[in-house]
């Protein structure tokens, strides 16, 4: 993070100053107690279950030197002579207001990555085309959120040539929010699921609530899109320049992905005259690709370039990590779960040599009303993609096994435990094991004692 002084912080949160402090520049942001380096600026953010507000005596006496606070939860002997204390109305409002100033300090190109699934791939695969030319950026992990962006902005100064963000949302305006602070220069848009359809309704909600990214666009900023997805194909361009990128046979696309092929573990295609070569298995990558290979051509990273990058991803984990371990294949997807992800799992599953394919399959969150339907038809697809055993666990287990359709091979259970128990007792050699739900089912729990038997099964 580059200096930013106590009275720019002043400016950008229009707060107030209540006790000053020894220090009047910083180059560090911390909303963590546990994780605060000493010099920095704390920034006391309420959440769910704790108020930060009530941590800043803790946050003084580890070193913080500026304390963003809007509740007062200390007497001034506590702090006086150690720390300058700011009070704002709303200290998440101040979080976003104070990275929306120090972005604009920045003279790095912003690129922002959103959509229903296939952000966190996208966004590894953009970094990794950038990488052997400019110095790159991306977020860290989930930080896509209110919280999680405007923490990823204070880890950029101007040393990097690129920051590849990451953009989140559960409903509309979040977009909006999130690019009024990292004001991308290009935006990026993998597809329009029903993720969060639960709050949205509908898909066309879903589409206008992605479609914020362009919010403040003008006719230098650039749009890039999946152009294969039925919602994102009807954009059309407007104020700003728009690429669309497709692996179909639409003519009216800029690019062209031809000659798939889809390898256990790896993808290539061809691009105009170039040929691509990625290390990470499914035919939706090879779309996420194409959407990396726009951002990388527009800020003129050479076709070799963007190869060589590829074959350095470093791909964030839990997202169709595939492991082989005493002769059992473990596909480790258990970041999170929607329609259009579960099915690109079981695709990319269906291409892996083995015998038996089993899917271990719970909850996906947010789809409304009609989450026993959507569940159901994921049954359906297991079944129609050579699926030959669904264990479905949690409350729309039923959904699953009625998709599914045979008795004999479709097992329905509450909790992890059993498919724990059911699969070490079962499993067997060549056999491939999918294992996916949304992040709050903490599905890598079962990974990792699949991980741990096949391990003291070879020994």
């Amino acid at each position: 993070m580059e200096n930013i002084t106590l009275e720019e912080v002043l400016k950008a949160t229009e707060g107030n100053l209540i006790i000053n402090g020894p220090k009047t520049s910083f180059n560090l942001v911390s909303i963590d107690t546990r994780k605060l380096e000493k010099g920095c600026i704390y920034i006391a953010i309420k959440g769910e279950n704790f108020d930060g507000n009530d941590f800043v005596v803790e946050a003084i006496n580890k070193g913080a030197e500026l304390c963003i606070i809007d509740k007062i939860a200390y007497t001034e002997a506590e702090v006086l002579n150690k720390s300058a204390i700011v009070l704002v109305e709303n200290t998440k409002k101040a979080l976003m207001q104070l990275a929306k100033y120090y972005r604009n300090k920045l003279d790095i190109k912003v690129i922002g990555v959103t959509g229903s699934t296939g952000k966190t791939s996208t966004k590894d695969l953009i970094a990794a085309a950038l990488s052997e030319k400019l110095k790159v950026f991306k977020t860290k992990g989930n930080f896509n959120n209110e919280i999680g962006l405007p923490l990823m902005i204070f880890n950029l100064d101007n040393t990097y040539d690129v920051a590849v963000l990451e953009m989140g949302m559960s409903d509309l305006f979040e977009i909006q929010r999130l690019s009024d602070v990292a004001r991308p220069d290009l935006g990026v848009i993998t597809n329009i699921g029903i993720s969060h359809i639960e709050n949205l309704k509908t898909r066309e909600n879903i589409l206008k609530a992605k479609m914020e990214i362009t919010t403040y666009f003008g006719k230098e900023n650039l749009l890039i899109v999946n152009h294969d997805d039925q919602y994102l194909s009807t954009i059309d361009k407007a104020e700003y320049r728009l690429i669309k990128a497709s692996i179909s046979d639409d003519k009216n696309i800029d690019l062209k992905g031809e000659s798939l092929v889809l390898k256990e573990d790896s993808c290539e295609f061809k691009l105009n005259e170039s040929k691509f070569y990625i290390p990470m298995p499914g035919k939706h990558n090879i779309s996420n690709a194409l959407l990396a290979i726009a951002c990388a051509r527009e800020l003129g990273v050479e076709d070799q370039l963007i190869n060589k990058g590829f074959l350095n991803i470093e791909a964030t984990s839990m997202r169709l990590d595939i492991e082989k371990n005493k002769g059992i294949t473990i596909i480790n997807d258990t970041y999170n779960a929607s329609p259009d992800s579960m099915k690109a799992a079981i695709e990319v599953m269906k291409n892996l040599k083995g015998k038996r394919r089993i899917a271990v399959v719970g909850t996906m969150k947010e789809l409304g009303e009609n989450s026993f339907e959507y569940h159901k038809e994921m049954g359906i697809f297991a079944k129609e993609n050579s699926v030959d055993i669904l264990i479905a666990i949690g409350e729309f287990a039923k959904a699953y096994s009625e998709g599914f359709n045979n008795k004999n091979s479709s097992i329905e259970l509450a909790e992890k435990e059993g498919a724990i128990a059911y699969l070490t007792s079962e499993i067997r050699e060549e056999d491939i094991i999918l294992v996916k739900a949304s992040r709050s089912m903490k599905f890598e729990t079962i990974v990792e004692a699949l991980k741990i038997f096949t391990t003291n099964e070879g020994e």
